[in-house]
C-alpha cells in the first residue's frame, strides 16, 4: 500500500513540475508582452514629448517662434528707422524754418529800400524836359534802373494797378470818384506803387477807384 502511495505521490509530483514547466515559458511570454508594451508606451511618450516641444517652438499660424536674436535685431532696426525718419523731417523742417527766416529778413529789408526807390522817382519826376540830358539827370535814372534791376533780380516787382480792376489783395483803395468814362471798380489813380516779393505783398498799392 505504502508502495502505491509513493507511486502515486510520484507521479503527482511529475505533473506538477510539468505544469511548472508548462507556466514557466508562459510567465516568460507574458513578461516579453509586457516588456515590449512598456517599449511601445515609453516610444509614444518620447514622441509625444517631442511633439509637444515642436508645438512650443512654433507660435501662432504654425509659424516657427523667433528667437531673442532675431528679435533683438529686428527691434533695433526698427528703432534705426524711426529715427533716420525723425531726423529726416527734421532736416525738412529746419531747411523750411531757414526759407521762412529768409523769407522774412528779406522782406523787412526791402521794405526799407522801398521809401528810398520812392523818393528816386520822386526825384526823376521833378526834373525839367529841358533838363533830361544834364549829366546830372542822367546819373540818376542810371542809378535808378540799376536799383530796380536788383530788386528784380531778388524777385520783387511792382504791382500794377492804374487801369486795373480794385483787389483788396494787392490793392489799398484810399480814394473814390464818379468817373463816367471809367469802368466799374477800376482804378484810376496811383499815388503809391505796390509790390511783390516772390509772388508775396511786401507793400500794398495806395490807388484812387472809380464807380
Amino acid at each position: 500500500m505504502s508502495e502505491e502511495k509513493k507511486e502515486y505521490n510520484t507521479e503527482e509530483e511529475q505533473i506538477s513540475n510539468q505544469e511548472e514547466y508548462v507556466e514557466e515559458p508562459q510567465q516568460q511570454e507574458e513578461t516579453e508582452e509586457t516588456s515590449q508594451e512598456e517599449g511601445t508606451e515609453e516610444a509614444v511618450a518620447e514622441e509625444t514629448e517631442q511633439e509637444e516641444k515642436t508645438v512650443e517652438k512654433k507660435g501662432l499660424f504654425g509659424k516657427k517662434k523667433k528667437d531673442k536674436k532675431d528679435e533683438k535685431i529686428e527691434e533695433l532696426t526698427d528703432r534705426v528707422k524711426r529715427q533716420m525718419a525723425e531726423f529726416d523731417n527734421f532736416r525738412k523742417r529746419t531747411e523750411k524754418e531757414k526759407a521762412s527766416m529768409y523769407q522774412i529778413g528779406a522782406r523787412e529789408v526791402i521794405e526799407k529800400i522801398l521809401p528810398v526807390v520812392d523818393n528816386f522817382e520822386r526825384g526823376l519826376a521833378t526834373i525839367p524836359e529841358e533838363d533830361a540830358g544834364n549829366p546830372y539827370a542822367e546819373g540818376m535814372e542810371k542809378i535808378y534802373k540799376q536799383l530796380m534791376t536788383v530788386l528784380d533780380d531778388l524777385g520783387v516787382k511792382a504791382i500794377e494797378a492804374v487801369g486795373q480792376e480794385f483787389n483788396p489783395d494787392f490793392h489799398n483803395a484810399v480814394m473814390h470818384v464818379e468817373d463816367e468814362e471809367a469802368g466799374e471798380n477800376v482804378i484810376v489813380e496811383e499815388f503809391q506803387k505796390g509790390y511783390l516779393y516772390k509772388e508775396q505783398v511786401v507793400r500794398h498799392s495806395m490807388v484812387k477807384v472809380a464807380n
